[in-house]
């Protein structure tokens, strides 16, 4: 990684295979985050919060119950590794390295191609925040800001 701060793009993930890989705490934001933007969501995790399960029930995600496996990359054009693990996490970054997939990893900012940004939306009106992966405090204040300026309008 450089020293300049990552460059924002705002991508069309429709039809696009798009991993999560745990459904703890951070998996979960991200989940909830990310069901706004697609309907085409796995979720792969051998447990998971009550509120991923509720996502699932309501049909917002694909769930499926069970450990990490290297096969469950197939197909997947963005992957998300927020496991409570860093080994799986590692493992994980490791194989998307080797598939050309692009990948974050939840506990290790040097392993991600992208970081997952504060969001503030209201209706098409989308902006994303991010720190470079330095500041999440500061990008959580300035994102939360966002959306009360959106609220305004």
């Amino acid at each position: 990684m450089g020293d300049y701060p990552f460059f924002p793009v705002f991508v069309d993930l429709s039809g696009k295979r798009i991993l999560v890989f745990g459904a703890g705490k951070i998996a979960h934001r991200r989940i909830s985050v990310l069901c706004q933007f697609t309907p085409e969501l796995a979720v792969i995790a051998p447990d998971c919060l009550p509120e991923v399960e509720e996502l699932a029930k309501e049909g917002r995600i694909r769930l499926i119950k069970k450990p990490y496996e290297e096969s469950d990359l197939e197909g997947a054009d963005f992957v998300l590794a927020a496991t409570n693990d860093h080994a799986v996490n590692d493992l994980i970054y490791e194989a998307c390295k080797k598939r050309n997939i692009t990948v974050n990893v939840s506990t290790d900012r040097s392993k991600s191609d992208f970081y997952f940004p504060g969001i503030a939306r209201k209706g098409n009106i989308v902006v994303g925040v991010t720190a470079s992966g330095k500041d999440h405090a500061g990008a959580g204040r300035v994102s939360e800001l966002m959306r009360e300026m959106l609220e305004k309008i």
